[in-house]
């Protein structure tokens, strides 16, 4: 009797844990399908492809509500998260506040550019008596229903990926997308009629773009995927050597733990630093370089107590980086280092548009033209005309959020995201634990590149891009905390 009520107590208790781990399944291979359908079609710029995107997150994050009991996040990353909660709502609120009627005299007070620009191109300004501090509503709510989805994403990639297993899991999907885009790329530049997937490839055709557009965006998103596989082979070797003895026995260990694996992680780097070098974007080509410096100089800062480790660390960085200096010679980088001549740099009026973006920030110094209204406002403060003047994005995402934003929404968005950098990196500066260094090394380099690459385009207003980026924003944050006693 006792052997029969206790196996029916049992029963219940197996069923939900089988339950937890297959709802947790579910949002790992939700993210995993997400991830990989992200930078197919055309990088999701296009309206139907936002569109599942942002249900895809609804949907897992509805997975996540049900799912009971919630996964333990580290104690150590909350008091971090509870202060994030005030960046969060500012943001969302100054985007809310910019989307709700007011009365015109109180627009006219808060934002006088924002009334001015009503007057001057609303056609039905005399009648008007409310008026929103957006100068184009549908486009703000357009843009931040999509930056809500991949918050939803970073919360539940925060939330849910709480094991090292996890977060290999997630950095080798991504690494399979850097190798498949470079690989496609370069193939395609062997073909007479180059493609994007279903469709003649329009742009760039003697460049590797991928599945992307743009060669710049394409470079970009391989910017931030290469560092996480330098920081997951870091993090396998100095695993695997961690407390033997002997360079028998450390190479035994090295090879016992998969140097299958190590080897294709090792090869994927190479692929996707080809396939930077061979998009001949400029950024891509000196963020690929300062990131391995950074990478270099790090790692000796961290593992400088390590000994053995630390060797093995500044090999591999060494042999990789000049494996990539004679690839990049041999395939032809004259053509790229061309492309940072003054006088193409010039002929690019990139200083022009800062210039007329940081004119119009003026005129909307606090709560800016609304998120998403860079398209309609930009036409007014352009001072060439003609039909090049029909600028879309700014090609500098701080002017262009600034813009957007305002000093308000500027501090919200920015200092969220630095602040979530900052703590990461102060908690890796700080830990002594060989495989959280290397994993959250490969984020933090990550995040410094695409910061820089920031500065000259706009990467963060492509979605597959800015989803990328807000999942290793949260990978490298989980990844500094992890196994933190």
């Amino acid at each position: 009797m006792i052997i029969r009520t206790v196996s029916r107590r049992r029963a219940p208790a197996g069923t939900a844990r089988g339950s937890l781990s297959g709802r947790r399944r579910t949002l790992e291979y939700g993210l995993a399908a997400l991830l990989i359908f992200s930078p197919l079609p055309a990088a999701s710029v296009n309206d139907w492809s936002i569109l599942i995107v942002e249900l895809a997150a609804v949907l897992l994050a509805a997975a996540y509500l049900f799912m009971e009991p919630k996964p333990h996040v580290n104690v150590h990353m909350t008091p971090a998260l509870k202060r994030m909660r005030i960046a969060v709502a500012g943001f969302f609120g100054l985007v809310a506040f910019q989307l709700l009627p007011l009365p015109a005299g109180l627009v006219r007070f808060l934002s006088p550019g924002t009334h001015g620009f009503h007057r001057l191109y609303d056609p039905d300004f005399a009648r008007m008596k409310f008026m929103t501090l957006s100068v184009a509503p549908s486009q703000t709510l357009r843009e931040g229903l999509e930056l809500l989805a991949y918050f939803i994403v970073g919360f539940l990639v925060i939330h849910t990926v709480t094991h090292g297993r996890q977060i290999r899991a997630v950095i080798m999907v991504l690494i399979g997308l850097g190798v498949f885009e470079s690989m496609y790329g370069l193939y395609e530049l062997t073909t007479s009629r180059p493609r994007i997937l279903f469709y003649a490839k329009a742009f760039s055709p003697d460049s590797v773009t991928g599945t992307f557009v743009n060669k710049n965006h394409l470079s970009g998103y391989l910017e931030m995927i290469l560092p996480l596989a330098v920081g997951l082979v870091i993090a396998r070797t100095s695993v695997l050597s961690f407390g033997a003895k002997g360079l028998r026995e450390k190479f035994l260990l090295w090879t016992s733990g998969g140097v299958v694996t190590n080897l294709l992680v090792m090869s994927s780097i190479v692929v996707m630093a080809l396939g930077i070098i061979n998009s001949h974007s400029r950024s891509g080509l000196f963020v690929l370089v300062f990131s391995f410096f950074l990478i270099f100089g790090l790692s000796i800062l961290t593992f400088s107590r390590t000994g053995f480790r630390q060797m093995w660390i500044k090999t591999f960085v060494r042999v990789t980086f000049v494996v990539i200096l004679i690839m990049s010679l041999y395939v032809g980088i004259g053509s790229t280092i061309q492309r940072f001549a003054v006088d193409d740099l010039l002929h690019e009026n990139r200083p022009l548009f800062w210039a007329n973006v940081t004119g119009m920030m003026g005129d909307f110094p606090v709560f800016g033209t609304g998120l998403g209204t860079f398209v309609s406002a930009y036409p007014a403060y352009e001072k060439r005309g003609g039909p090049d003047a029909l600028l879309t994005h700014a090609h500098n995402d701080y002017l262009e959020y600034a813009s957007e934003l305002g000093l308000v929404g500027s501090l919200f968005l920015f200092g969220g995201i630095f602040y979530l950098a900052g703590r990461a990196f102060l908690t890796w500066r700080e830990r002594r634990n060989p495989e959280a260094k290397g994993l959250a090394l490969g984020g933090i380099v990550s995040l410094a590149g695409m910061g820089l690459h920031a500065m000259t385009d706009f990467n963060l207003h492509i979605p597959a891009n800015m989803l990328l980026f807000t999942i290793v924003l949260s990978l490298t944050f989980v990844s500094a905390f992890y196994r933190k006693a």
